[in-house]
């Protein structure tokens, strides 16, 4: 079973973004990958109130092959109450925080009080992770420090130029796992499960902005053992996906 840990659904006219989830599915069928987190681009309720909805409708019909992560916007009185809803009414799995999109740092309470949600519920929250304020590896630590029964995933294995930062957080912090998704370096993912354990690296893609089959082949060129390999292409996923972080 190979699942893909990041990808995304929406559709926003005014930013040109056509994510519809037929692209995503049809991407992973020429991949041959099985499942996918699936996520919006914008943060609920910003922009379109009913974004959360929308994707749990789409997640619906895609034949249970797209698990939905709720991404909220911090700043808003009633995300709790919104990501409390997905989690317990609108079968999300996981949730999705964006620091460039929301200007919210991963340390202050507004942030916190959504990890502390997903923590009781015993679900992943994603971080992007890269080379942007409110991104930055050393900054999501704040995060998994402050709530350590979460699970926080950093996407991206810290972007382009901080992929050594997230690896050294991740073997910090226990609760702290690494995405795959567009991160140009496939002896990163090498290193990754050679200091924090293949136990806690996840393939993604962040399709279909970036092409399943080339970011799956970027893992396979990783030189993970098959064990090891089978662990990041599925088998982590499936563990997280089913509430069993740790």
């Amino acid at each position: 079973m190979i699942v893909d840990f990041h990808t995304h659904v929406d559709d926003i006219p005014a930013l040109g973004w056509h994510l519809p989830a037929r692209e995503v599915l049809d991407q992973l069928d020429e991949a041959g990958v099985d499942r996918a987190v699936v996520m919006t681009i914008v943060d609920a309720p910003a922009l379109r109130p009913d974004a959360l909805e929308r994707l749990a409708e789409a997640c619906a019909s895609a034949g249970g092959r797209l698990y939905p992560f709720a991404r909220v916007h911090p700043w808003y009185e009633q995300a709790p109450g919104l990501l409390a809803r997905a989690l317990d009414e609108l079968g999300y799995r996981g949730v999705k925080l964006h620091g460039v999109s929301t200007l919210a740092h991963p340390g202050e309470e507004p942030v916190v009080r959504l990890l502390r949600i997903a923590a009781e519920r015993g679900v992943p929250v994603m971080f992007h992770s890269g080379d942007d304020p409110f991104t930055t590896p050393w900054e999501l630590a704040d995060a998994a420090r402050a709530v350590p029964d979460a699970t926080v995933v950093l996407a991206h294995i810290g972007g382009y130029g901080h992929t050594e930062d997230a690896i050294a957080v991740a073997e910090a912090l226990p609760n702290v796992y690494l995405d795959t998704s567009a991160m140009p370096y496939p002896r990163a993912i090498g290193a990754a499960v050679r200091r924090v354990g293949a136990e806690r690296v996840l393939f993604g893609s962040d399709a279909p902005g970036c092409p399943v089959p080339l970011e799956l082949d970027k893992v396979r060129l990783a030189g993970l053992t098959e064990p090891d390999l089978a662990l990041v292409l599925g088998g982590n996923a499936l563990r997280l996906l089913d509430g069993g972080a740790r």
